[in-house]
């Protein structure tokens, strides 16, 4: 018997969220008050297949892994028998808790919940909630059948075992799941990227660049080393010495960025230290050299691709 999960809302994340379980071969029953969205479901999910399909992604035939979903607008019929219930409601706070508190009452009392919201503390959505200790954020990055990091944030309330449950789940669908440590507004991805884009509008505003050249800074160069790297293994890769003696050489210069923007978040020797033994467990420095080849390697690749695609 195939594993079953519940989607509570069928709009774009749920839809992808459908997409990405049922091409693991999960069971998905889709649920959604408007019986507009209901009954575009079919027809969008059948649209994501065949294009994951016509790039050799989706492994068996389109109407194979449709079939896997259904869509519906009674609740309990979604979650009623889900071992995994997400809920992609709008992102309001008492609408959220509304639908789970109706969740709550239908699922199984083993069930995982989790939200897909992209700013919410799980304490706002859970707190007072009868099955709260089973309840977590589970933050994907969109679409997540193409960008598998979801973000699992609990709360303080929520077990153990419910976190390592979703770490499971989401990892048997091919998710890569961050555990974020704290209910940080934005959680991981959104405040990584509304760094960056903070940074973009100054940079409008200041005159530095246009538009379009700020996003090919990104685009033809900081994200093409990210895509592989991440900003601290991008730190440690650049300097001979690794990630420290980045620091050395680089720290003062962003510190003195910062204070421009009017922050106050120096790089101190004790921070550098974390950082240092992140990446040295991870990577040795006497492997240093070969992972830069490595680097350089998935680079030529890429840029080889583009160029087939573009001049072919």
């Amino acid at each position: 018997m195939s594993r079953r999960v519940g989607i509570v809302g069928a709009g774009s994340i749920g839809v992808a969220w459908a997409v990405t379980f049922a091409r693991a071969g999960w069971s998905v029953r889709v649920v959604d008050p408007d019986p507009v969205r209901v009954e575009a479901v079919e027809a969008e999910i059948q649209e994501r297949l065949g294009r994951l399909d016509a790039h050799g992604l989706l492994g068996e035939p389109v109407d194979v892994v449709a079939e896997r979903v259904e869509a519906g607008a009674e609740q309990a019929w979604a979650v009623g028998e889900a071992e995994l219930v997400i809920e992609c409601a709008p992102e309001r706070l008492e609408l959220k808790r509304e639908v789970y508190r109706a969740v709550l009452e239908s699922a199984p009392g083993d069930a995982l919940l989790t939200s897909s919201t992209s700013a919410l503390s799980p304490t706002s959505l859970f707190d007072g909630l009868a099955g709260a200790e089973r309840c977590l954020v589970a933050h994907p990055t969109n679409p997540p059948y193409l960008l598998p990091v979801v973000e699992l944030v609990p709360a303080g309330f929520t077990a153990e075992t419910a976190v390592e449950s979703a770490r499971e789940m989401f990892a048997a669908v091919g998710m890569s799941p961050i555990l974020v440590r704290s209910e940080a507004e934005g959680f991981v991805v959104n405040r990584l990227q509304g760094a960056i884009l903070r940074e973009a509008y100054c940079l409008l505003r200041d005159g530095v660049a246009s538009v379009d050249e700020i996003d090919l800074a990104v685009r033809g160069g900081l994200g093409r080393r990210w895509a592989l790297t991440g900003p601290f293994e991008t730190a440690d890769l650049n300097t001979r010495g690794g990630i420290a003696s980045h620091a050395e050489k680089m720290g003062a210069a962003y510190e003195r960025m910062g204070a421009e923007r009017g922050q106050d978040d120096p790089w101190t020797p004790e921070l550098v230290a974390r950082a240092e033994a992140g990446r040295r467990e991870i990577l040795p420095l006497d492997e240093w050299g070969s992972r830069v080849l490595w680097r350089d390697e998935q680079l030529m690749k890429a840029e080889a691709a583009r160029r087939e695609v573009d001049h072919g």
